[in-house]
């Protein structure tokens, strides 16, 4: 391959990060693990908390200052910074996710992403600043939605409007492979979605604004300003496995577990007009060269880390982080330990026969 094929033609490999939410800290041994077996991805694709890592991995050279970093006091004091809103009161939270739950029809109205969410993020990301390498950083490209609605017309009938445009902020290279291609969620399989079929990317975003667009999930953090526009999450596609092979040549992917269809299905239907976990099924039926099972994430670091807590003598959902720092580098090293074990187990088997025998499948998302 020449040169100019180098720098214009499909990546070699891309790792996909789909969400992860603050346990991003496994996605760091993940990618330890493809190093170490000479899978080393050149692309990283990340949404949602998996941009948090991306970023981390670009901006710095080796595993250890990586660790060091999501581990430091800084990361520690950031997560611990996530605090409740008024909206995020007790009963208000249990009445709208009852509503939206007995909603069946799909985003009937323009949702208030400006000023409807349960927490506030610190206004600067602690994201390490681009080192020097010795060899080339990895690309990465990271999933935000733009806000096709002004705050003007929230609460207003949707009537089959498309709401939001897919964004992948990226370097040239990366735009230039997606020019022309529509939404993957902006198809008719997923019905009346409010998802715009152009699928748009961003060559000039900083990277922080990039990743803080990506982590803004609806009802939880507020939407993102940047300039004159407005951004919402990599939820918009949370599972980008269409524009992973658009990309690469060889595309590593998780199997990953099912959404809770009490709370954060109808959530999906309510803003986006997609069914999250049929999304999920058709993910898993298409072709990644390596798929790692983290369907179990959650059972295993369901007492550890970052938990959702209800908090009675002050009326509100809260975040609650480990109340020692010790504690917090403890639960990091779990998240590490099983991202490099997962990634390990995944890179040494067979896809077609490691594919069948995902950890925690259910209904919503087997393939």
């Amino acid at each position: 391959m020449t040169q100019t094929e180098t720098r214009t033609g499909k990546y070699q490999c891309c790792m996909v990060m789909a969400g992860g939410g603050f346990r991003f800290g496994y996605y760091l041994g993940m990618y330890a693990a493809a190093v170490e077996t000479h899978n080393k991805p050149d692309l990283l694709l990340a949404s949602c908390g998996g941009s948090i890592a991306a970023a981390v991995i670009q901006a710095l050279p080796d595993d250890a200052q990586r660790k060091a970093w999501i581990s430091s006091p800084a990361m520690y004091q950031f997560l611990c910074g996530l605090q409740s809103t008024p909206k995020a009161a007790i009963g208000r939270s249990f009445i709208h996710a009852v509503k939206r739950r007995l909603t069946v029809k799909r985003a009937t109205r323009i949702p208030d992403l400006f000023s409807d969410y349960f927490f506030d993020i610190p206004a600067e990301l602690p994201l390490p600043p681009l080192q020097p390498q010795s060899i080339d950083p990895v690309a990465v490209a990271i999933i935000g939605g733009r806000i096709l609605f002004s705050k003007a017309e929230i609460g207003q009938r949707r009537a089959g409007r498309k709401l939001f445009a897919e964004t992948v902020f990226c370097n040239p290279r990366t735009a230039a492979l997606l020019d022309g291609m529509r939404s993957p969620m902006s198809e008719p399989l997923w019905g009346d979605n409010a998802i715009a079929p152009q699928l748009l990317t961003d060559v000039h975003m900083p990277i922080g604004d990039a990743v803080r667009i990506s982590i803004s999930d609806m009802f939880y953090f507020r939407c993102h300003s940047h300039q004159a526009s407005h951004y919402t999450g990599g939820v918009v596609d949370l599972f980008p496995i269409e524009l992973a092979n658009k990309l690469a040549q060889r595309v590593v992917m998780e199997l990953k577990a099912p959404f809770n269809q009490a709370t954060a299905i109808p959530a999906w239907r309510a803003v986006l007009g997609v069914d999250g976990n049929q999304r999920l099924r058709h993910v898993h039926r298409q072709h990644a060269d390596v798929w790692i099972d983290s369907s179990d994430v959650e059972s295993i670091f369901h007492k550890s880390g970052m938990q959702q807590k209800l908090s009675w003598p002050k009326n509100r959902l809260r975040l609650l982080m480990p109340t020692r720092y010790e504690s917090y580098v403890e639960h990091v090293e779990a998240q590490w330990q099983y991202g490099y074990q997962r990634g390990l187990e995944a890179f040494g088997k067979p896809h077609a026969n490691y594919k069948q025998h995902m950890r925690h499948a259910t209904r919503y998302n087997k393939p």
